[in-house]
């Protein structure tokens, strides 16, 4: 398995692409918008100019990982004669859906088709395949080049084959693979995000302010980010988003976003992507 596709050039794209890419595969990386593959390699470059910095690679390193990306607007170009496609696109099931029946009629008949999903059913996206054996989940953590965990997520129908082959891909990438089951959130999100819709709830009740609450969480329970920070990095429209598949697939009130997130996100207040969430950037 040398050939790895990856679609979406956002944060976590080309986190993908740069992880692979500097671990030697050959990476087509895929977006629809020319302007967002421009911002993913300087955002790749600019990531291993800091490692360069900080002596963690050599400027051969950096030569060779940029050398073995290629860009492509165009997803039938791009997926031609790949071993793996790795989905990053947005957070939205029929976005994936599209995108996935799209693959399995375009991909050759024996690669792997792969979602970076955090919450998502894999069952689910499988279904519009032909091919639900080999759809598997790769859900990655942000920063991808830094952060080690990849829950390795079986649908259905996936095959131990499959996902011993992405187990065995992930080690090779320098990550902790964990598989989990199919079940809305899977595990990290199932915890995180109830954990960040109490932090936000005890805001709107008036409990404590932000920073109070971050504190609390940084120094009593040794995070390290409060849970309304991350939230602001990990941007409040997709932290609302896993929070509706949760609740839409365990019909439990648990789940269920607190009022003021819901209307921060349709305030426009998004995080670090918009400049102001729980706090200004």
């Amino acid at each position: 398995m040398k050939n790895i596709a990856v679609i979406g050039a956002g944060t976590m794209g080309n986190g993908i692409a740069h992880v692979f890419a500097q671990n030697g595969f050959k990476v087509h990386l895929i977006d629809i918008s020319s302007e967002s593959l421009e911002k993913g390699i300087a955002t790749i470059t600019k990531n291993l100019d800091r490692m360069l910095a900080k002596e963690k690679i050599s400027e051969a390193d950096k030569t060779a990982t940029i050398a073995n990306i290629k860009t492509f607007t165009a997803l039938n170009e791009g997926v031609k004669n790949m071993d793996l496609v790795v989905e990053a696109a947005t957070e939205n099931l029929d976005l994936k859906l599209k995108i996935f029946k799209n693959l399995d009629d375009v991909c050759d008949a024996d690669t792997i088709l792969a979602t970076n999903t955090s919450s998502i059913s894999i069952t689910h996206i499988a279904s519009v395949t032909k091919r639900a054996d080999k759809v598997i989940g790769m859900h990655f953590m942000n920063p991808v080049p830094i952060m080690k965990l990849v829950e390795i997520i079986r649908g259905y129908n996936t095959s131990d084959a499959v996902t011993k082959t992405i187990m065995e891909l992930s080690q090779q990438l320098g990550k902790t693979p964990t598989e989990v089951k199919d079940y809305p959130g899977f595990v990290a999100n199932r915890i995180l995000m109830p954990m960040i819709n109490e932090a936000i709830e005890t805001l709107y009740n008036g409990v404590a302010g932000v920073e109070e609450i971050d504190t609390v969480m940084k120094l009593g329970m040794a995070h390290p980010m409060g849970p309304l920070q991350l939230a602001d990095f990990i941007g409040l429209d997709v932290c609302l988003s896993i929070l509706n598949v949760m609740h839409d697939g365990f019909k439990n009130p648990k789940y269920a976003p607190c009022p003021l997130l819901v209307n921060m996100v349709m305030a426009g207040k998004l995080g670090v992507k918009s400049g102001q969430g729980f706090y200004t950037y």
